[in-house]
């Protein structure tokens, strides 16, 4: 059995913990990086969670060797279910192919007829400026649906409709739908509402104008400026994901994740946009928070300070520099 480890910005350490398990189990590994020539694998096993597996397509059009994500925190996630201290328990269950595969969909995106990477959340498109309206016409298979004025547009997949889309207003759609979710942010019509349309539709975000550039912005994660059109189908083959555990699926982890949004509710905007940073971004120092928010560092500390009250977040020493601390979602139970 041959098995690919990638851990685009996780812990040598990690990677080394992997490593050895498999090796005791007398499975051999393989690390993968950006320049590795393309090899089959029974299986790639993917570090850094939910983000580590985005990363990890993001960088890979190739779809045929199933993917499992592990968690380095404690934080279960939609894509990657096990945690780095619970692999060993499972690695005989991969060893003899005992599990099931989930094919994930994902979304195929041209910027100014240009191909960039698929998407397994969403496309989000926005004003390079936050709170500044952008102009856009939206099609779909070749039909106008509206023109309007918005603080951006989402396209989001099953997947990706608890992530983004959910915090935007839109619905929660279950993981095996075949559909597409596409909404109009904050926008000027008050009769603005998420449209939902098939996985085969084409979609497309035409006439796209902002007093300043706009940016499309791929899983959360890498942004892209856009001149005037964005076009969106359905990307094949799909993901294929390694469940490991019956009572971790999606449909557990988003009745969690709605006990969760409920609890959310009273909670003061600048905790809900730091528990969205730490989500999307993974496990952050308080510097590294005051950055990627721009919210002032006061701010920061007592949105921190709030968090860990609460539970949704913990605090714990970086093993790089034991002198820092980082913080990362607390796992949902």
């Amino acid at each position: 059995m041959h098995i690919g480890i990638y851990g685009s910005g996780s812990t040598t350490s990690s990677q080394k913990i992997i490593k050895k398990i498999l090796l005791e189990n007398g499975i051999k590994s393989f690390t993968i990086t950006p320049k590795s020539k393309t090899k089959q694998y029974d299986c790639v096993i993917v570090l850094g969670g939910d983000k580590g597996i985005r990363n990890y397509f993001h960088r890979s059009f190739d779809s045929t060797s199933p993917v499992l994500g592990i968690n380095e925190g404690e934080y279960g996630g939609f894509l990657a279910q096990i945690d780095l201290k619970e692999f060993s328990s499972y690695v005989n269950r991969l060893k003899k192919e005992n599990y099931s595969i989930e094919e994930v969909p994902r979304l195929g995106v041209k910027i100014d007829g240009t191909d960039v990477f698929p998407v397994l959340n969403d496309v989000a498109v926005f004003s390079s400026k936050s709170a500044m309206l952008m102009e856009h016409t939206l099609s779909v298979n070749g039909e106008e649906v509206w023109h309007d004025s918005s603080d951006g547009i989402i396209i989001s997949t099953p997947i990706g409709s608890s992530a983004y889309s959910m915090s935007a207003g839109g619905p929660v759609i279950f993981q095996d739908s075949t559909v597409f979710e596409i909404i109009s942010v904050n926008s000027l019509n008050v009769n603005r509402r998420p449209i939902i349309v098939s996985n085969n539709s084409s979609i497309k975000i035409d006439d796209i104008s902002a007093r300043l550039h706009c940016e499309v912005v791929l899983d959360g994660l890498e942004r892209y400026k856009v001149n005037k059109i964005v076009e969106c189908t359905q990307f094949l083959p799909p993901a294929k994901i390694i469940r490991l555990k019956k009572d971790s699926t999606a449909i557990s982890a988003l009745a969690k994740k709605a006990h969760l949004a409920e609890e959310l509710l009273s909670m003061p905007p600048s905790s809900k946009l730091l528990l969205k940073t730490l989500e999307y971004e993974g496990a952050l120092t308080q510097k590294d928070l005051s950055n990627k928010t721009l919210l002032p560092d006061r701010t920061v500390r007592l949105a921190l300070s709030h968090l860990l009250d609460k539970g949704y977040v913990k605090k714990k020493v970086s093993v790089r520099d034991a002198r820092q601390k980082i913080y990362e979602i607390s796992k949902i139970e």
